[in-house]
């Protein structure tokens, strides 16, 4: 059975745990290695704790709020921990899951979170085929935030619509700008939309207003035959510059959390060679001009990793494991030499 206590990781937190993080917290997304292995040996695995012993200072995840104590138990533990928390929760589907979206709001704002985060979508070139599908989908999302908002608002709890691959960032700036609420913006992921050829600084540039809290990561890319690949790297190993990027979000909001999300996994293709990875471009209100193309395919030239990036596969669980803790660990270290959080 796979060993996956968290002590290796956790003592090199520990070493500088008089100085607990502030700002940097974790994302789930970022540990499925250690979720997985935890699950599969059946041990428990809060990430509230898990966050905690590595000296974070805020930590995203899903919580069950069904009950008062439920409630307050969440609510007493981040409290005691000095940390803040961004939950998960479902959104409504429809008119009939307001009510549902409305408990779970109120049940958040009595925990004290900070906020809530949303992914609402797939990677938009593999997800669809045409344009129409993929306005469809951007209109169901839309529709789903104008029935949320009125809830939000009601109870002063802000969500923050992630940039998870299925918009780029002028499509989803004018949407936050139609929605035109303080309690809906934007948590920004640091590499995500270089999947829709965008250079991270103008990503950041135009949903810079709209932010709310970030999932903050480096990236690294590699040329394959269809396009590149697209890989999350411990922090300071890839191309993105950010100190810089960093610097401007806590010049908006120098308390913004940001959620270490350094996936560790094979990397995502990209497949911008190919006729479908264009089908969603097609006449859309925001389209991908050539130029972008040529800025990613030069830092995939220019920037691109000396070293084929990590894979997973072939590898032992327990290799798995192991990778991914050093990955936290560098991306931590990097974060206490180089970044205020």
């Amino acid at each position: 059975m796979l060993a996956v206590s968290a002590l290796p990781l956790a003592r090199a937190a520990a070493q500088t745990a008089d100085k607990p993080f502030r700002n940097l917290g974790g994302g789930p997304a970022g540990f499925p290695i250690r979720t997985r292995a935890a699950r599969d040996a059946h041990q428990p695995f809060d990430f509230v704790d898990y966050c905690h012993s590595l000296g974070f200072g805020v930590a995203e995840t899903r919580a069950d709020l069904g009950t008062p104590e439920q409630i307050r138990a969440l609510r007493q533990k981040i409290e005691s921990y000095h940390m803040r928390v961004i939950l998960d929760i479902p959104l409504p589907r429809d008119e009939a899951g307001v009510p549902a979206f409305d408990a779970a709001v109120q049940a958040s704002h009595e925990v004290g979170v900070y906020g809530l985060h949303a992914a609402m979508t797939q990677r938009r070139y593999e997800q669809f085929d045409n344009l129409l599908a993929f306005q469809k989908d951007f209109e169901r999302c839309q529709h789903v935030i104008a029935m949320a908002e009125p809830v939000l608002r009601k109870h002063r709890v802000r969500l923050a619509i992630e940039n998870h691959k299925g918009w780029r960032a002028a499509e989803q700036a004018a949407w936050m700008k139609r929605v035109s609420s303080e309690w809906v913006g934007v948590h920004f992921d640091f590499g995500n939309n270089v999947s829709l050829c965008e250079e991270p600084s103008e990503t950041l540039r135009l949903l810079l207003p709209y932010v709310f809290s970030c999932h903050i990561k480096d990236m690294a890319v590699e040329l394959y035959q269809d396009g590149f690949l697209l890989s999350e790297v411990p922090l300071g190993t890839g191309f993105l510059n950010i100190p810089s990027m960093v610097e401007a979000l806590q010049g908006k909001d120098p308390k913004m959390p940001f959620d270490l999300e350094m996936i560790t996994r094979d990397p995502l293709k990209i497949p911008v060679f190919t006729d479908k990875y264009w089908a969603t471009f097609e006449d859309a209100a925001s389209p991908l001009p050539g130029r972008d193309l040529a800025r990613v395919l030069e830092i995939v030239l220019h920037k691109g990793s000396r070293t084929p990036l990590p894979r997973l596969t072939g590898m032992s669980p327990e290799a798995q494991l192991k990778l991914e803790d050093d990955n936290v660990r560098l991306s931590i270290d990097y974060a206490r030499r180089r970044l205020n959080l």
